[in-house]
């Protein structure tokens, strides 16, 4: 139990902002720790979900409730995974394997970095926006731990593209930890299955998780077959687009959803 903690004290150190106290000075590799990824996001999503119910229970528009939501959720996150995927956004302007890995470490932000930051924090507040209380509480608790399960495996299959970085030093995840944080983030999805059976029944809502993580894993796939073919392999910055894609293609895809069903298809 002790060395659980320890990992999951260690992911929310790596993945947030949110204070866990004095590491040990030997501590493990973040490979190590990479089952409790999509707990830390579990964590995320209640903690930005509570306060979007409070809000919305308050009569805020839920444009602007959603905007804070997402605004906070960068906020505990340090914005972490928004500067991954706009450095790696920025690098498709490179010509070489060797000038994107460049641009992916200079510090300033580029035309194609704005505009994927842009686009994703628009859909990401206009898909919260579209949800229920409850539903989006159901659904930032869902795909914030599921995409971050998709790190864990970009960790794991993806080689380094650097000879340093985070990507280097994380090391490789074990087939036992990837496996447990690939369980572990499906079994995020299984609240809002739970609420949808009540509304939709079982098969319905069965098929709307599948489709929502299925979703989720293409974005991930796709980030990750750019990055290997373009880079390489994985980097920090890789790892953070890897998990904004997949959040993001999630809650639109479960937004979708929800549109669907309310509009009584």
């Amino acid at each position: 139990m002790h060395e659980q903690l320890t990992d999951l004290r260690l992911a929310l150190a790596w993945l947030t902002r949110l204070p866990v106290g004095r590491l040990p000075d030997q501590a493990p590799p973040l490979a190590r720790a990479v089952w409790a990824f999509p707990l830390v996001g579990m964590l995320l999503g209640i903690l930005v979900g509570m306060p979007y119910w409070l809000l919305l229970a308050a009569h805020t528009d839920p444009l602007l409730a959603a905007l804070l939501a997402v605004g906070l959720l960068i906020w505990l996150c340090g914005g972490l995974h928004e500067d991954g995927l706009a450095d790696f956004a920025d690098a498709a302007g490179g010509q070489t394997r060797e000038r994107r890995l460049e641009i992916m470490r200079d510090s300033r932000l580029g035309s194609y970095g704005a505009i994927a930051l842009v686009l994703v924090l628009g859909l990401r507040v206009a898909a919260l926006a579209s949800f229920g209380a409850g539903g989006a509480v159901f659904a930032l608790f869902a795909m914030a731990g599921l995409s971050r399960a998709g790190m864990a495996v970009a960790l794991r299959v993806m080689p380094p593209a650097r000879s340093d970085g985070l990507g280097r030093g994380a090391g490789r995840p074990g087939a036992a930890a990837t496996a447990a944080a690939l369980v572990i983030g499906l079994a995020a999805l299984l609240p809002g299955m739970l609420l949808l059976a009540d509304f939709t029944g079982w098969w319905a809502a069965m098929a709307i998780a599948a489709a929502a993580a299925l979703v989720c894993g293409l974005a991930q796939i796709w980030v990750g077959w750019r990055a290997w073919g373009r880079l390489g392999g994985q980097t920090g910055d890789v790892l953070g687009a890897v998990q904004l894609a997949g959040e993001t293609a999630g809650l639109v895809a479960l937004s979708i959803c929800a549109a669907w069903l309310g509009g009584g298809a």
